[in-house]
């Protein structure tokens, strides 16, 4: 059975300088206040009969048995599973999280079911409701502040708008999104939701967001919360798809591989928090657009940042992946001091090296491969002539970078295993490139047609930190 621990899980900071807090206090915190993102102070472990006997359960089953053990002590067991039951009802496939198969033992798990056809909403849905239930309760509003490269922002403002505890901020690099990805969040006008798009990059916005968290007074003056994959309780709920899917497809009897388009590595991370609990993952396979930081890192042992390049995956035309530091602080045996170490240079000068024996510990489990734009149409030409799947492009990157693994197999563990590649959008969010592959765009779900002709709501701000806050004061005040 599930290993028991104390009845309250608590979570610590990767700087290693903040105090330990409960599920609902890092829910309604985000970042903590020395600068790190927090993870749980133990991993939940699950055993081999604890898998088997969530076989052919429902998503929303799996999902509450998953994360009963990170918000335990915090919120009753009961009104846990309201929220998770309440979420998953509302996705447009009866699996949730359905497989496509692809090849012989090739797959394709899609995460495009959701409110706003991207895998953000498996996570969003849910925290929209946590926050609602966890600030009605403390009698208190909460401003939440996130950056978005895309997809997030759509989410994050469909799980919350509305929602009269909340208002929401949400930044996006100016003219560095999908023309739909934007109609997304700027036509929605709730009173309560701004989307706002600033100059510069995502890594850019990233920062302001950063930067707002760390001026305390500022944080306390409005009542931040995060939304981003800063905010643990998005990983938490991405955890339960690569469980419902390898459980789908033999675990735990069989090893099942992921492969992940990925930018903010928050996604791929959630896949590394599962296996910890006891998921047979053998190798997670990071897959990254020409902004490849991640791929270089992994062949080298440096992190270096270079320019962003734009691409025709633009959720992941990012330099800076946030969620790297959790994975940084496990490989460092949650050492605090050497984490601040990396993280200093890092932030100094661009650049940082890990050890060789950790590298060579990381390789065994992290693969990584990097795909240009070129190759991202021919991969989404290929894969529709073969199998009439028609892809986005950052899924068609996942699943070029599947098929480079499985070439590449050298290990009987490794050709036996299932390998699903993570399809984490629709095609139609990106018509530009969908065109450009199929010769004509791909249509949205009919519960999104016609977003093309519904009117925007627009804002567009410098890209600093002062101009936001200021943003965020003047409408908060407004009421």
């Amino acid at each position: 059975m599930r290993e028991d621990y104390d009845s309250q899980m608590l979570y610590q900071t990767t700087r290693g300088a903040a105090p330990e807090l409960d599920f609902t206090g890092v829910l309604l915190t985000g970042l903590a206040r020395d600068g790190g993102l927090f993870v749980p102070s133990h991993w939940p472990k699950f055993s081999v009969q604890d898998w088997q006997a969530m076989v052919g359960l429902p998503y929303a089953e799996v999902a509450k048995k998953l994360m009963a053990p990170f918000v335990e002590g915090s919120i009753p067991q009961a009104d846990f599973a309201a929220m998770v039951d309440d979420t998953y009802r509302n996705f447009y496939h009866p699996a949730v999280a359905p497989l496509t198969q692809i090849g012989g033992n090739e797959w394709v798990l899609e995460l495009f079911h959701g409110q706003t056809i991207a895998f953000k909403d498996y996570a969003l849905q849910l925290l929209g409701r946590l926050f609602d239930y966890s600030l009605t309760r403390a009698k208190r509003r909460a401003v939440i502040v996130g950056a978005t490269s895309g997809d997030t922002g759509s989410a994050a403002i469909e799980a919350c708008r509305d929602r009269e505890a909340i208002d929401i901020f949400i930044l996006f690099p100016h003219g560095k999104v999908s023309e739909f990805q934007r109609r997304q969040m700027t036509t929605v006008t709730s009173k309560n939701v701004h989307a706002i798009a600033i100059d510069g990059s995502f890594d850019d916005a990233q920062a302001i967001v950063k930067g707002l968290f760390n001026d305390h007074d500022f944080r306390d003056e409005v009542g931040m919360a995060a939304i981003n994959s800063i905010n643990w309780a998005r990983i938490m709920a991405q955890i339960v798809y690569y469980a419902t899917s390898s459980l789908s497809l033999g675990a735990p009897s069989r090893q099942v591989d992921f492969v992940v388009p990925t930018g903010n590595f928050g996604n791929i991370y959630a896949g590394y928090a599962a296996r910890q609990m006891g998921l047979p993952i053998g190798r997670l396979v990071l897959a990254t657009n020409q902004n490849d930081i991640l791929a270089r890192w992994l062949a080298s042992g440096t992190m270096a940042t270079a320019p962003v390049k734009p691409s025709i995956s633009p959720s992941m035309d990012i330099q800076i992946s946030s969620n790297v530091e959790r994975l940084i602080y496990e490989l460092f045996d949650r050492d605090s001091t050497r984490l601040n170490g990396f993280m200093t240079e890092f932030a100094k000068s661009g650049k940082a090296s890990m050890p060789d024996g950790i590298m060579s510990n990381l390789r065994t489990l992290f693969h990584g491969h990097a795909v240009d734009d070129k190759t991202t149409l021919e991969t989404m030409r290929s894969v529709y002539d073969s199998t009439g799947e028609k892809l986005d492009p950052h899924s068609a990157i996942a699943v070029h970078a599947l098929l480079l693994e499985r070439s590449g197999s050298e290990s009987p563990a490794e050709k036996q295993a299932a390998l699903v590649a993570l399809a984490c959008a629709h095609p139609a969010k990106f018509a530009d490139a969908v065109t450009r592959a199929y010769g004509q765009p791909v249509p949205p779900p009919k519960f999104l047609s016609g977003i093309e002709s519904r009117p925007e709501r627009n804002y567009h701000l410098p890209g600093t930190t002062t101009a936001v806050k200021e943003f965020i004061r003047n409408k908060i005040n407004q009421g």
